[in-house]
């Protein structure tokens, strides 16, 4: 339980310093005379970067786990974070926002699997556990903008490398915990749980397109909320930056908060349910969204985060099932699509958004979660374990 939590911690950290790039986007919006389409290309290359490598180091560690690149991976989001600190053009800050990218894609398929290790056999609890501290890190993200670097500035930043410096220290002690119990516990939890080669290639392959398509609906959805949200509020209700960056943590608090209580959900009633409850039972919600007046607007996005996020440890933990032995392929595979999807939607969206307007953007995502209906072709695989377990 020490690991789990010295995790989640490490992934608060991570996540909250990654989140500082989109809580500045109207600071550097501002500042450098960006276009929303060049903002949603800074979004493009921090998850870009972040997801392409993902799924290979997954792959990598799966076979050669590599204990202390946590620690690698926490330096290059330190080394991003000084870069953003002291840009001075628009260049630098895409190269910025590609180290900040690299850190993630390293230090996530690692840490989901160590997640797992040290789970107890209570995997969904593991998950939501790992992952709420992400959550709650990206929250804190534009709480720190709004009462601390809009009023010091951009080369305040730096400051926050010092989060990073700590976050390599405990990853450390996490990587020697990792490299003296990983051989004793691989053997006996590889295959654990892991119902996906009796379904056969083809099945297998099928639910993972499903999920993939799932994390796309979900994840483009939520890229247009979050990183057009402070300049929605904005735009339409006349908020304030410190007022908007207030509403974001809310959204991304009822996002945390829902990613921890879905993975303890999908071990108790099952992943599939989750998964479907949480995709598709969205959609009244966000329709609703883009016709609401302010406080409805605050309501529905914190209802919208909190349903939506639970279906992510569940979806992750889901995969591992389908193909025991590939825990950090399947969690950088999921991740990185998660965080690529993202990007391209921001790209695209702003593009949109500058076209036409972001009250647009907002309409026209939301018929996204209709794509939860996919949902109902995924096996059930507590079915299929306990059929198996019969024979």
């Amino acid at each position: 339980m020490v690991v789990l939590f010295a995790l989640s911690f490490c992934h608060l950290i991570n996540d909250m310093t990654q989140s500082l790039l989109p809580a500045l986007y109207p600071t550097f919006k501002d500042a450098f005379q960006l276009s929303f389409g060049q903002v949603g290309l800074i979004t493009l290359v921090n998850q870009l970067t972040a997801s392409l490598l993902q799924p290979v180091v997954g792959y990598y560690t799966d076979r050669r786990p590599r204990p202390f690149s946590l620690s690698i991976g926490m330096a290059f989001t330190s080394s991003g974070l000084l870069a953003l600190a002291f840009a001075h053009n628009f260049e630098v800050l895409l190269g910025a926002a590609a180290l900040v990218g690299v850190g993630s894609s390293i230090f996530h398929p690692e840490s989901s699997r160590v997640a797992r290790l040290a789970s107890g056999g209570r995997h969904g609890f593991a998950q939501s556990l790992f992952q709420v501290g992400g959550n709650c890190g990206s929250a804190l993200g534009p709480l720190a903008a709004a009462f601390i670097l809009l009023a010091r500035g951009q080369g305040s930043i730096a400051w926050f490398a010092l989060f990073t410096l700590l976050g390599m220290a405990v990853l450390a002690g996490i990587g020697l915990w990792y490299k003296r119990n990983r051989v004793a516990r691989t053997v006996s939890h590889a295959h654990a749980h892991g119902v996906g080669p009796t379904l056969g290639r083809r099945k297998v392959a099928l639910s993972v397109t499903i999920l993939m398509t799932l994390i796309f609906s979900k994840y483009f959805y939520l890229g247009s909320l979050t990183t057009f949200y402070t300049f929605y509020l904005i735009e339409r209700f006349g908020v304030s930056v410190q007022g908007a960056q207030i509403h974001l943590f809310v959204l991304l608090g009822a996002v945390a908060l829902g990613t921890f209580v879905g993975g303890p959900l999908g071990d108790r009633f099952g992943r599939k349910y989750v998964i479907w409850i949480s995709i598709l039972g969205v959609l009244p919600f966000t329709v609703a969204l883009p016709y609401a007046g302010l406080v409805w607007t605050g309501i529905l996005s914190v209802v919208i985060g909190l349903v939506l996020a639970s279906a992510f440890s569940a979806i992750v933990v889901y995969g591992q099932e389908l193909m025991p032995g590939n825990v950090g392929m399947v969690a950088g595979l999921f991740f990185g699509f998660a965080f690529g999807i993202s990007g391209i939607g921001a790209a695209a969206l702003g593009h949109l958004a500058d076209v036409t307007s972001i009250g647009f953007v907002y309409r026209i995502c939301s018929f996204l979660p209709a794509l939860g209906l996919l949902t109902a072709f995924l096996p059930n695989l507590d079915a299929t374990r306990l059929k198996l377990a019969r024979a």
